[in-house]
C-alpha cells in the first residue's frame, strides 16, 4: 500500500491532503451514502473518498456508518449482531444497491483517487477489526489513510503496523474546560497520529492550531456550507464536506 516502507509518510499524507475528500462518498440525487454509487460519484468528480468501517458478527470490516441498520435499510438492529453474509445481501433504501465490504469498496476504488478509512468502534476492544482492515488493506496500492475517534485505533496501527497512515478525528463538542483538554492530550499520546480530523464547529482551536504549528496536517469535517470552507481555508489544511462542488 502507499504507505509501505518504500514509501515515507510525508509522501503518503502529502497525497492525501492533496484534494478534497467526499464524505462517506458523494451522496445526494438519489446516491446514498457510502455506496459504490456515492464512491464512484466521487471518483468522476476527482475527489478523495471519506468511509465508515465496522465490525460484523464474524470479525469482518463492513462500510456502514450507523451502528443500528434502521436509518438507512429496510433491516433492524446492529450491524455487529449480523454476519457479513447477512449484511451483504441487505439493500440501501430503495438503490437496488447492498451493504458493501471493505475489500469490494477498495476494488472498486482501485487507488484512483485517495482514501480515509474510519474505523468505528464503540469501545476499547479495537483488535479484531483493526486487524481485518489491515488484511484489506494488504496489497492496496493507493494513498490510503485509516482513522477514528478511538484512540485504541491509532494505538493499535502504531504498534501493529506502523507504516500505515493513521489519523485522529477530534470534536471538542460538549468536551469544553480541562477535562476536555486532557482527553485530547491523552487521545493524541495513545493513537500517536500523523493528521488529526478536527470538527469544523471548533476551529479556530488552539488544539489543532498547535498540531499544525508543529507540522501536523489538520483535515476538518464536516464541511457543509460556503462559511464552513472559508472558515477551513483559514485553519486546516484540507476538507471532508458534503458540498457539491467545493472550490
Amino acid at each position: 500500500m502507499r504507505s509501505s516502507p518504500s514509501r515515507p509518510i510525508d509522501e503518503a499524507l502529502a497525497e492525501l491532503i492533496a484534494r478534497p475528500f467526499a464524505h462517506r462518498g458523494l451522496h445526494g440525487d438519489g446516491r446514498i451514502e457510502n455506496s459504490r454509487a456515492a464512491f464512484e460519484a466521487a471518483i468522476a468528480a476527482g475527489q478523495g473518498i471519506e468511509l465508515d468501517v465496522q465490525a460484523s458478527r464474524d470479525g469482518d470490516a463492513i462500510v456502514f456508518h450507523d451502528y443500528e441498520l434502521d436509518r438507512l435499510t429496510a433491516a433492524a438492529g446492529k450491524v455487529a449482531d449480523r454476519a457479513t453474509a447477512e449484511l451483504k445481501v441487505i439493500n440501501l433504501g430503495a438503490t437496488g444497491e447492498t451493504i458493501p465490504d471493505l475489500l469490494e469498496i477498495l476494488s472498486l476504488i482501485a487507488a484512483r483517487v485517495p482514501l480515509l478509512i474510519e474505523v468505528k468502534t464503540p469501545d476499547r476492544a479495537v483488535a479484531r477489526l483493526c486487524r481485518s482492515v489491515l488484511r484489506a488493506l494488504d496489497g492496496y496500492e493507493g494513498a490510503v489513510g485509516v482513522m477514528s475517534f478511538n484512540p485504541e485505533v491509532g494505538g493499535w496501527f502504531a504498534s501493529h503496523a506502523p507504516r500505515v497512515t493513521r489519523g485522529l478525528v477530534v470534536t471538542e463538542q460538549d468536551k469544553e474546560g480541562v477535562r476536555g483538554r486532557i482527553e485530547r492530550l491523552f487521545a493524541l499520546w495513545r493513537a500517536r497520529p500523523h493528521f488529526l480530523a478536527c470538527d469544523i464547529r471548533d476551529l479556530p482551536s488552539r488544539f489543532a492550531a498547535r498540531a499544525r504549528a508543529g507540522g501536523m496536517p489538520v483535515m476538518t469535517w464536516t464541511v457543509r456550507t460556503e462559511g464552513h470552507l472559508d472558515t477551513a481555508r483559514r485553519h486546516a489544511d484540507q476538507i471532508i464536506h458534503e458540498l457539491s462542488a467545493p472550490r
